[in-house]
């Protein structure tokens, strides 16, 4: 459990003065409700569409994923983008934060979420012992902004979905948090709405990395109502990857 100090960090970040459990996260990650499309069943394969010859090592694939990512002309957002934006955070961290796309001020500064949605995601970070800085990884599934932060088209995704993909193969993590409805769906390739992918263990790639959705921090900006319920979506997180270090044996892998 967090401490209660970085939960009164939270909950003052959203606004909420006292916060009681409406349900509590099961001891065992849940399988998918039948009626949600494709959420444990979808495997996504990682690495890039074209992918070749792997690269020797991880410093050396960040460094030509940051290259191809800083100089792509896939789609038509590299005409209006000022710079592309890759991600920010530990390379090697066992979270990984996925997001929609850049807006003005990522678009501008190179890093994604940043502003007043960045800071409020800083602070549900804070709250379950997380931070960019040192533990979490944090990307969007487009690199480049979308004018006007219009919704990304499909023809966009699919050509800047093999980034990202590459960027879990490097991070490796052991938990991914997709953050608003954009980024949920396409990761799991389903149309179903967010409310019908929360609270529940979705799985992603060949590796079956569990993944859990929750609402962008921008649209709580804009509907505190639904602020509670971010709450719970992270600690349900935080218990399904706890479950995962304690099932998993212990066999090498970095920690």
């Amino acid at each position: 459990m967090p401490s209660d100090a970085r939960r009164a960090h939270y909950l003052e970040a959203l606004g909420i003065d006292e916060w009681v459990a409406r349900r509590a996260p099961p001891a065992h990650p849940a399988a998918p409700a039948p009626a949600v499309p494709l959420p444990a069943e979808i495997k996504v394969p990682l690495g890039p569409i074209d992918a070749g010859a792997p690269d020797p090592g991880a410093a050396a694939g960040w460094e030509r994923l940051r290259e191809e990512v800083r100089t792509c002309t896939r789609c038509a957002l590299h005409q209006t983008r000022t710079q592309a934006v890759l991600g920010v955070g530990n390379p090697e961290a066992q979270w990984m934060v996925i997001g929609e796309a850049p807006g003005a001020e990522e678009d501008r500064r190179g890093e994604p979420f940043v502003g007043r949605a960045g800071q409020l995601l800083d602070a549900m970070l804070r709250a379950i012992g997380l931070s960019r800085a040192t533990n979490v990884y944090i990307a969007n599934i487009l690199k480049s902004r979308p004018p006007g932060n219009r919704d990304p088209k499909p023809e966009e995704v699919t050509a800047c979905l093999p980034y990202l993909h590459r960027q879990i193969a490097l991070v490796r993590p052991r938990l991914l948090l997709a953050v608003g409805r954009i980024a949920a769906q396409n990761l799991l390739q389903t149309d179903a709405p967010l409310a019908r992918l929360r609270g529940q263990v979705h799985r992603f790639g060949e590796h079956n990395v569990p993944l859990v959705v929750t609402y962008h921090p921008a649209y709580l900006l804009r509907t505190p109502a639904d602020k509670r319920k971010a709450w719970e979506d992270l600690q349900f997180a935080r218990t399904v990857f706890a479950q995962g270090m304690n099932d998993e044996p212990n066999d090498g892998h970095r920690s």
